[in-house]
C-alpha cells in the first residue's frame, strides 16, 4: 500500500539536512524536493565548504531535482525548506516554476517575502509556518554558539 507523507513528515526530513548543515559550521538551513510524495534531492548550505556565496541548500536542491528530472522545470515538485529562502534562492525558485514551497522559519531580515511574493512564480503556492518552532529552535542555537 502506498505511504501517504505530509508536510511534517517532508519538513522533518528537511531539518535533518539543516543539522547536517550545523554539525559542518554551515549556517542550518536544509531542503528537499519531493516529487510524487517521494523525496528526489536532498541538501543543505554548503557554502563554507564550496567557498561559494550561492552555496544555498535550495540552490543545490534545485540543482540535483532537475537533474534527477532531467527539466529545469519542477512544477510538480514541492520544496520543503526549514527558513524562508533569501532572495537570491527565490529567484531560482522562480527560474525552476517549483509548484508549491513549504517552508519553517521566516525570516524577517533576509526572506523573499520582505519583497513580496511576486518574486515567485505566479503559479507557485506557497505555505509556512510547518514546523516553526523546530525550524527556529536550530537556527537560533547556531548563531547564539558563534556569539558565545
Amino acid at each position: 500500500m502506498l505511504s501517504v507523507h505530509g508536510d511534517d513528515y517532508f519538513m522533518k526530513q528537511a531539518l535533518k539536512e539543516a543539522q547536517r548543515a550545523f554539525d559542518h559550521d554551515e549556517v542550518p538551513v536544509g531542503a528537499v524536493i519531493v516529487f510524487e510524495n517521494k523525496i528526489i534531492a536532498r541538501a543543505h548550505n554548503q557554502t563554507e565548504m564550496l567557498t561559494d556565496v550561492t552555496a544555498h541548500a535550495e540552490i543545490l536542491a534545485i540543482t540535483a531535482a532537475s537533474d534527477f528530472s532531467g527539466s529545469k522545470y519542477l512544477p510538480k515538485c514541492t520544496l520543503y525548506v526549514t527558513l524562508e529562502p533569501c532572495n537570491m534562492c527565490a529567484g531560482a525558485i522562480f527560474w525552476s516554476q517549483i509548484g508549491r514551497i513549504v517552508y519553517g522559519a521566516a525570516d524577517d531580515q533576509r526572506g523573499f517575502m520582505k519583497v513580496g511574493r511576486e518574486m515567485l512564480h505566479p503559479k507557485t503556492r506557497i505555505e509556512y509556518g510547518v514546523l516553526h518552532e523546530e525550524c527556529s529552535e536550530l537556527i537560533k542555537r547556531f548563531f547564539a554558539e558563534k556569539r558565545s
